[in-house]
């Protein structure tokens, strides 16, 4: 857009900044990969925020697209669903083990439980809770340590004999190092299952793949799959060639340019000069910075879409604004800037700001700050 005609008038003094959120495009990411999982559940996963989209926003178009669970790190953010009207099964798994969990199991949310004491706590706060064990099969993270394993499945078992607690699952993590850690991973799983079925145990949900193991590896060993990023259309594996078939972006980032600026040659731009205009250029200003998740790592490297051609950023990305080079093209000041959104229409990917960042597109998306208004695509 360009010009004064069509020119939307605000009440707002502030820039805008936009993130466009695309539910149907989540919907329909869902539904491409719980046809590939092929497993009879399917947990869309919606913490933070759904990876800075809107929980709320992700988690019904995830449950119109086929998803059966949703998932949350934390309770709190389960919590935060059901006030919001979201009645499908959840589950929550990073747990303060010393928190009253009674409040949480009444709202009927599953807890992801890491250790007998957690168990414990859990079957002390909240007689009657459902639980899902998840087990450290090789990432060292959370997840009971496979030499607690047994001992874990036993007291586990006696809580719910005595009708404390009811085991509705286990589940596991991979690393996505390599295939053949991932195989192991899936050995050591199965080791699990087997022990647990011992102890006397029989978990209806086995899960062990968020997206990347989702489309690679195969699902028939286990009941239900764990999605993330896959559902926002982003990469599992931070490389932008690597986009699973069939799977759009649900973000685009969008801005306008706040001023424009003619530079002379040997020019420098932005803070400590580390770039230097070799000819004379014109310079557009866009108002969003690292404050707002525009990561100063991307300076001098990322591109950004004005007028359907990508641009180059120039200098250093500052707090809450950096510069982008237009050479000598008519750009003016209210022309649309996309920062990031869907390839196809010659935009840059969250997974290409990741890589000019040295991260992934997770991050880039997950990180876009308060001051981005999420509206409807």
């Amino acid at each position: 857009m360009g010009g004064e005609e069509g020119r939307e008038h605000r009440s707002s003094a502030a820039p805008i900044r936009r993130a466009l959120i695309d539910a149907g495009a989540i919907a329909d990411n869902v539904r491409v990969l719980r046809k590939l999982a092929g497993t009879a559940e399917f947990l869309a996963v919606v913490k933070a925020d759904g990876y800075g989209h809107g929980a709320e926003t992700a988690a019904q178009a995830a449950l119109e697209g086929g998803a059966t669970w949703l998932g949350t790190a934390d309770p709190e953010e389960a919590l935060a669903l059901r006030r919001a009207g979201v009645e499908a099964p959840l589950l929550a798994w990073i747990l303060h083990t010393a928190a009253d969990f009674g409040p949480v199991v009444r709202e009927g949310v599953d807890l992801g439980v890491s250790s007998e004491e957690q168990l414990r706590r859990v079957a002390a706060t909240a007689p009657g809770a459902a639980v899902q064990i998840k087990l450290d099969t090789g990432l060292s993270r959370n997840g009971v340590d496979a030499r607690q394993w047994g001992h874990v499945f036993e007291t586990a078992a006696e809580l719910e004999r005595h009708g404390a607690l009811r085991v509705r699952g286990l589940f596991s993590h991979l690393s996505n190092t390599s295939p053949e850690e991932d195989a192991l991973a899936e050995s050591r799983f199965a080791d699990a299952v087997r022990l647990a079925g011992g102890a006397g145990l029989e978990p209806a949900l086995l899960h062990l793949s968020s997206t990347a193991a989702t489309v690679t590896r195969d699902q028939s060993a286990y009941t239900m799959v764990r999605c993330g990023i896959g559902i926002y259309g982003v990469s599992p594996f931070g490389d932008p060639a690597r986009v699973p078939a069939g799977l759009s972006a649900a973000m685009t980032l969008t801005t306008e340019v706040a001023a424009m600026r003619r530079i002379g040659a040997g020019a420098g731009v932005s803070y400590d000069h580390v770039w230097r205009a070799g000819e004379p250029t014109t310079l557009a200003l866009v108002p969003l910075g690292y404050a707002d998740g525009v990561p100063r790592a991307a300076s001098n490297r990322a591109e950004v879409l004005i007028g359907g051609k990508r641009r180059p950023v120039r200098g250093r990305i500052a707090m809450d604004q950096f510069l982008v080079d237009v050479g000598d093209d008519q750009v003016q000041v209210g022309d649309e800037v996309v920062l990031f959104g869907d390839p196809a229409t010659g935009a840059p990917s969250a997974d290409d700001w990741g890589g000019w960042a040295g991260t992934i597109g997770y991050e880039i998306v997950t990180c876009i700050g308060p001051r981005v208004e999420r509206v409807p695509a």
